[in-house]
């Protein structure tokens, strides 16, 4: 039976998907119909300041000129190629991400769960197989990276997994350098935890990690899919700690909101990267790494590492001097930031600030994390923390520690 447009237009989007779509993550809360900048507009007409980037992945915002033209003009050109050919944009792109980083290889995907798979896989290629990981990390969702993502709510249901990983606390260095042995093949680390709240791990962790790993022969594995490409500042999070990685694994922002995602290997680890070692079907498509060269050359070119780093500030300054018993800190860097709370009202105050035209992540019960465009203006930051502060003393409806919301209730 046919089904036209108009019949499908008389309603609401969000029932049409529920009645389609595997529910992976509920129902959607709105029906985004499209964008620009960090500026979303709802199948009702009503704009929202979009503060969590479509998932991180649209770092220079929607409908970014140079993105929309990149894409178009690929499209028309060359589509996809085979596994056994290769278009310019996918080589141009990978020599762009090795001169940020350094000499070495990099192997494209579609996702940063693939990335972490490739690392993963060609790790066993050092004739080792435990991996240390953290506890409360988020690495993807295939069953590999499922073994050390250190969320049980995602990982119970799929088990047995992959039983050669070892988990330790995130930021502990005592800890790491006591799971860390000649039987290691990696260390996988998330430069910043995101998905467990935006935790920043404490200063020379990374670094103390490289030099456990070089003792013991392991390959270090940095998983940047959330804190890469100016994120947080800095080209990968890493680079803030001068130190140098065997693996870096990135997505999210890097198709500037196409599928795409890359694993970076350097030194010896780049070696293992042989013919035949791992591969991937439309993995660094031709149309998606020109949407990447075209966010990492406006990134470059429009000095948005420096923007981030003002407006990451001026978000966090402000959110900081809202003065309530429910804010307990701002963590994060860049425009990477979780707001954490004293009590678990990140969904209700979510809630409240999406009504009022404000998209944000409720990561976790008492954390709301940021994650904005790269190209959010101070005008957009400022009217954020006001609308934030109006959250903190409104009631928007019945919520977790309720009494603590209007300063002086009982």
């Amino acid at each position: 039976m046919a089904v036209r447009d108009d019949d499908c237009g008389r309603r609401a989007l969000t029932e049409r998907w529920s009645r389609t779509t595997g529910s992976s993550y509920g129902t959607p809360g709105l029906a985004l119909v499209r964008g620009a900048g960090a500026t979303v507009v709802d199948d009702t007409g009503r704009s929202y300041l979009d503060l969590v980037g479509g998932g991180l992945a649209n770092v220079l915002g929607h409908a970014h000129p140079a993105v929309v033209n990149a894409v178009s003009t690929q499209a028309a050109t060359l589509g996809q190629v085979s596994s056994r050919d290769v278009a310019e944009s996918t080589v141009l792109l990978g020599e762009l991400l090795l001169a940020l980083t350094g000499p070495g290889r990099v192997v494209f995907t579609d996702s940063g769960a693939e990335a972490n798979e490739t690392a993963f896989q060609v790790s066993r290629l050092t004739g080792r197989s435990q991996v240390v990981a953290t506890t409360g990390a988020f690495h993807g969702r295939t069953m590999g990276t499922l073994a050390f993502t250190g969320q049980p709510g995602s990982t119970h249901p799929f088990r047995t997994l992959p039983d050669t990983v070892t988990q330790v606390p995130f930021g502990d260095v005592q800890a790491l350098r006591t799971a860390v042995s000649d039987a290691t093949a990696m260390v996988i680390l998330e430069a910043i935890q995101g998905e467990n709240g935006v935790v920043v791990p404490p200063p020379g962790y990374l670094a103390a990690a490289r030099t456990i790993c070089t003792a013991a022969g392991a390959l270090l594995v940095l998983d940047e899919a959330q804190t890469a490409l100016g994120r947080t500042g800095h080209w990968f999070h890493h680079q803030s700690e001068g130190i140098a990685p065997d693996f870096v694994t990135l997505a999210q922002g890097l198709g500037g909101g196409l599928p795409l995602g890359a694993c970076l290997a350097f030194g010896a680890a780049a070696d293992l990267l042989a013919t035949g070692a791992h591969g991937t079907t439309v993995g660094g498509s031709p149309l998606s790494c020109a949407a990447g060269l075209a966010v990492v050359r406006t990134i470059a070119g429009t000095g948005l590492l420096d923007h981030v780093k003002r407006i990451g500030d001026r978000l966090r300054t402000g959110i900081e001097a809202v003065a309530h018993p429910l804010l307990d800190e701002v963590r994060g860097a860049g425009l990477l930031l979780g707001i954490a709370f004293t009590e678990p009202v990140a969904v209700p105050v979510t809630d409240w600030l999406r009504a009022a035209g404000f998209l944000v992540d409720a990561v976790q019960p008492a954390v709301i994390r940021l994650a904005p465009p790269l190209v959010l203006t101070e005008e957009q930051a400022d009217a954020f923390v006001g609308a934030f502060a109006r959250a903190l003393v409104a009631d928007p409806g019945p919520r977790a520690a309720a009494r603590l919301l209007v300063p002086g209730a009982a």
